[in-house]
């Protein structure tokens, strides 16, 4: 099994740099966007599956600056990667709606990317968007609107490119709670009525958003709700004609409500008859027209043809990653590293399998260490330790704490006890930026520290290096397994400070890890610690978190103000080369 990259993917090929635009084309000029880093090879698989000669299209590279150019305001550069790796193929037409097929994408749908172009300002194109193997896909909407502009010569508005990269990163995040077709039909329900109506008030938005999650049977939280209405009260300010997006919009809820009928072995839906010719199209349909052949064992979805999904094994509705936590596909999300690459889940080895690999062997592990092959990269930008047999494959906490007994057990067993790879995307950023602030705090990486957690101008504490380190394993395996449990362990109690699940198990975790209510033991790791820098470690860790989910305690401590964070800023100013 793969593993794959969280948001990026697709929204990058959408700020693709071109010099001369092309005019529009009666018949409609085709256009392919290849990732930069991709090998020749590979480009050359992409091109078999889409069918697409070089002769006959325009081809255009997108490159990983494409990417933070258009996502930095909204996915942290950790995540963001240095590498590119998807692809587009767009073909402007006259009529139809917008129809999407995707290869390889599992974290973006082909119903993401539609209703994502329709707020673009799109109304009618065939676009495929694909990769050699599994990735994320968020980079991918990138290059279809850059394909779109060049194909059509037509510059589509900025501020609408820019919602519609916003919609992609709400829809993932949302939906990795409630899965990603769940999250696709609210938004995509709540932009025909709020679109057709003219609806702009704050309050008439959240009620229609809350009553469609209940009538789908959808739970929503309070954040979930406020960043969905922000969303759409920022669309609904945009000058958008009804009727042009009407046929996109319908398609994809057909769409929708076909897949969970046949999911639930319902009657599916009749499907809606376009009331528009699809005239000024030349037949030739590049979303039917694929070799899926060419990438071997391909996950695919389309707009066009709902049980494609479920046929290829492309889950669109799984929602959230505390369910299962062995790291299988089922286990929500699938990620991919920060720069596109994909490690074999359960592998003995720790060679990283290539797209052209990929597409050669299906799904065979690979052992063949190739010059191609790179290491995946963690949230930090550090090697993964992935497939843990080989000790040469470390994370800076692991690398710093090699001297700790739980380490070399790991390392003998070959487990990775701070393995990320069931978590979210969302919670594996938030596992990063703990990972920055335990290396700063504990290990007395100042430069890191202030990476984290603003106006930090000297350590709080000083620790020796070897506790430094085995804290930070302790601290980080204790806030993984939180991760990893989603609550579902979680009693509450009358002593609960948080709204947050997780900070109410991690306050209580960190009690025990820092003795604040009971004196340390022989063999804890801060017995030879004072009870007032214990004191200061847990509630400078704390403040930390509490910054990083956005709430405080009912009941605050004075003690460790200096952890002034947010979410933002620890995102944004680690751009180290290795992410």
């Amino acid at each position: 099994m793969k593993k794959r990259n969280i948001i990026v993917a697709m929204l990058c090929s959408m700020c693709l740099a071109v010099s001369t635009p092309i005019p529009a084309m009666a018949d409609a000029t085709k256009v392919v966007t290849l990732g930069a880093d991709l090998t020749e090879d590979q480009k050359n698989t992409m091109m078999n599956y889409f069918k697409a000669d070089s002769s006959q299209v325009q081809i255009i590279t997108v490159t990983n600056q494409d990417e933070h150019n258009l996502l930095g305001k909204y996915i942290p550069s950790a995540q963001i990667g240095t590498r590119t790796l998807s692809c587009a193929y767009v073909k402007p037409t006259q009529s139809g709606g917008i129809k999407v097929r995707t290869a390889n994408l599992n974290y973006v749908t082909c119903n993401m990317i539609a209703t994502a172009l329709s707020t673009a300002g799109v109304n009618n194109c065939e676009v495929v968007a694909a990769c050699p193997y599994e990735v994320s896909g968020t980079g991918a909407l990138t290059g279809v609107m850059k394909a779109y502009e060049s194909a059509s010569g037509q510059e589509l508005d900025s501020t609408k490119k820019d919602l519609a990269a916003k919609e992609v990163v709400v829809t993932g995040d949302v939906g990795q709670q409630v899965g990603q077709d769940n999250a696709t039909n609210i938004i995509n329900q709540a932009k025909m009525q709020i679109i057709g109506d003219n609806i702009q008030n704050a309050d008439e938005i959240y009620n229609i958003v809350n009553n469609i999650a209940v009538q789908n049977g959808v739970s929503l939280s309070q954040d979930e709700l406020d960043t969905i209405v922000s969303l759409l009260q920022q669309i609904a300010q945009q000058n958008y004609d009804i009727q042009e997006m009407k046929q996109t919009l319908e398609n994809i809820q057909q769409n929708l409500e076909q897949t969970k009928a046949q999911e639930e072995g319902q009657p599916t839906p009749t499907p809606i008859e376009s009331d528009v010719a699809d005239e000024g199209n030349d037949g030739d349909d590049i979303t039917a027209n694929v070799d899926s052949g060419a990438l071997g064992d391909v996950k695919e979805t389309s707009t066009e043809d709902p049980g494609l999904a479920e046929q290829t094994g492309a889950d669109t509705n799984n929602a959230g990653s505390s369910e299962n936590t062995d790291g299988s596909d089922e286990s929500g999300i699938p990620e991919a590293t920060e720069d596109g690459t994909v490690v074999d889940e359960g592998s003995d080895t720790d060679a990283t399998e290539t797209p052209d690999e990929s597409a050669d062997s299906s799904n065979e592990e690979n052992t063949d260490s190739s010059t191609d092959q790179i290491p995946e990269a963690t949230e930090d930008g550090s090697e993964s330790a992935d497939n843990a047999d080989t000790a040469d494959t470390e994370t800076p906490d692991e690398s710093t704490s090699e001297d700790s007994d739980s380490t070399d057990a790991s390392e003998e067993s070959g487990e990775d006890t701070l393995n990320t790879d069931a978590l979210s995307e969302d919670d594996k950023a938030k596992f990063q930026q703990a990972q920055q602030f335990c290396q700063g705090e504990y290990e007395g990486d100042l430069a890191v520290l202030q990476g984290v957690v603003a106006d930090v101008t000297e350590l709080p504490v000083t620790l020796d290096a070897e506790t430094g380190s085995k804290l930070t394993k302790k601290v980080l395996e204790g806030y993984l397994e939180i991760l990893n449990d989603g609550g579902a362990t979680y009693v509450p109690a009358d002593t609960d400070m948080y709204l947050t699940t997780a900070l109410n198990m991690l306050n209580a975790e960190l009690k025990t890890v820092f003795s604040i209510e009971t004196e340390p033991a022989a063999d804890d790791i801060l017995v030879n610690v004072d009870a007032e820098t214990r004191q200061k470690l847990y509630s400078d860790t704390m403040k930390f978190f509490e910054k990083l989910y956005g709430e405080e305690a009912e009941t605050s401590s004075d003690e460790g103000t200096t952890q002034e964070n947010t979410e933002e800023t620890s995102g944004e100013e680690n751009t180290e080369e290795a992410y």
